[in-house]
């Protein structure tokens, strides 16, 4: 079977030794990508605790994450040129070392200020260089026809992440406080750095795998920006974080305004978000055989149900709907990802994947950062999340509609 254009070969033409390394770097990101999730995510448990620490506000317990979400999108196009160049082994290591020395500096935090600067920037930047614009340019070239499950196995981890990070955390702050709860993060972080990077050893750049038998003309940034398909994709992540962290970040806060218990809801939540690591696998499997655009419909009405479910919910007893909506919500948390993201690498394959993956993805750093300040803000000003929640759905309807207009052949393509 002939090697592709960029120089790789599919799934059934490499040496057994190959497609086991690409499946052992398959679960290396899938393990790097759960370990920085895990601690990012945890901000959910740990926001209720800095509302009862120091009495801010909803709308000021939000801006860190707010921040995360900015910087992430901001900084991804760094990112993935760094990843073209350097590889994802370096990159981990320097991810993996902010990432830890932000969590031990955060259990000494006692301004707002000082949260913005550690969890807003310095664990972002760390956890950004152990996300997916590290892992699907490398996971991309080794599986072509299963692109969109390997990209989906990768994106399960955020969600799998979501699924124990929620009352494990909630479970050491219970126990030890939430300071103590950081400088246990931290130190597990510091412990997993070297390991962590020692997985991906070997894993070459982007354009050392392109080799020099590439042929034909490559996608750079400035041509794919040429393309409409470029910016109904950004499109896309910004809808996709709108709707999804308008929810997302306070589910736990609301559910504790209802009168639930804090440790019950954590786990119900928890228990919703573990779904995630099935829905985002069978959705990006899903899209290798129905298309990328209608497995992500589908996503986005599965999660529209599961916001629905939560207006109405108006009381703690209702403990059914509480479910449902975990259930539902967290069943296609990060589903899109791997139909989203394997539409990128469809598009836009090349050495210059992750540079491209990295400009587009700015649209998810800042619909993810509008949309946690303004679930926080809404409240403050209303006193109920129902205002955040409508604007959700309406921001996946947004979003479906947008994706769907991907179907179309793009005007300029290779």
């Amino acid at each position: 079977m002939p090697d592709l254009p960029d120089g790789t070969q599919t799934d059934a033409a490499r040496a057994p030794s190959a497609r086991r390394r690409a499946w052992l770097l398959l679960a290396a990101a899938f393990i790097t990508f759960t370990v920085s999730g895990a601690c990012m995510q945890s901000y959910t448990v740990f926001l209720v605790a800095f509302i009862e620490a120091f009495g801010w506000s909803r709308g000021e317990s939000s801006i860190a994450y707010s921040v995360s979400q900015l910087i992430t999108g901001v900084t991804s196009p760094l990112v993935g040129v760094l990843v073209d160049r350097l590889g994802p082994g370096r990159l981990v290591l320097i991810g993996g070392v902010l990432l830890a020395l932000g969590l031990l500096a955060s259990s000494f935090v006692d301004a707002l200020w000082q949260l913005i600067l550690l969890y807003g920037v310095v664990m972002t930047l760390g956890a950004n260089c152990l996300g997916l614009v590290v892992f699907v340019p490398m996971l991309s070239r080794r599986f072509v026809r299963n692109r969109g499950m390997a990209v989906a196995v990768v994106q399960s981890a955020n969600g799998f992440a979501r699924a124990f990070s929620a009352p494990l955390s909630q479970a050491l702050i219970s126990g030890i406080g939430w300071r103590g709860a950081y400088l246990a993060q931290g130190a597990f972080m510091a412990a997993a750095v070297l390991p962590l990077a020692a997985l991906f050893r070997g894993s070459e750049p982007a354009h050392a795998a392109a080799g020099e038998g590439a042929t034909g003309a490559t996608w750079t940034l400035r041509r794919a920006m040429r393309t409409p398909h470029f910016w109904l994709l950004f499109l896309v992540y910004v809808f996709t974080g709108l709707g999804s962290f308008l929810v997302a970040l306070h589910q736990l806060a609301f559910a504790v305004t209802l009168g639930f218990d804090k440790l019950y809801a954590a786990g119900v939540l928890g228990a919703g978000a573990f779904l995630s690591l099935p829905g985002v696998i069978v959705t990006g499997w899903l899209s290798d055989r129905i298309g990328r655009e209608l497995a992500g419909v589908i996503t986005y009405g599965t999660s529209i149900f599961g916001v629905v479910c939560a207006m109405l919910i108006t009381s703690p007893d209702q403990h059914l709907l509480l479910w449902l909506h975990a259930c539902f919500f967290g069943l296609t948390w990060g589903a899109r990802g791997p139909s989203i993201t394997a539409k990128t690498a469809d598009l836009f394959p090349g050495p210059q994947l992750g540079t491209i993956l990295g400009a587009i993805t700015i649209g998810t750093g800042v619909g993810s950062a509008l949309g946690s300040w303004l679930a926080g803000w809404s409240f403050d000003v209303t006193g109920s999340y129902r205002v955040a929640f409508s604007l959700s759905i309406f921001f996946y309807a947004c979003g479906s509609v947008a994706f769907w207009m991907l179907r179309r052949p793009a005007a300029g393509e290779l």
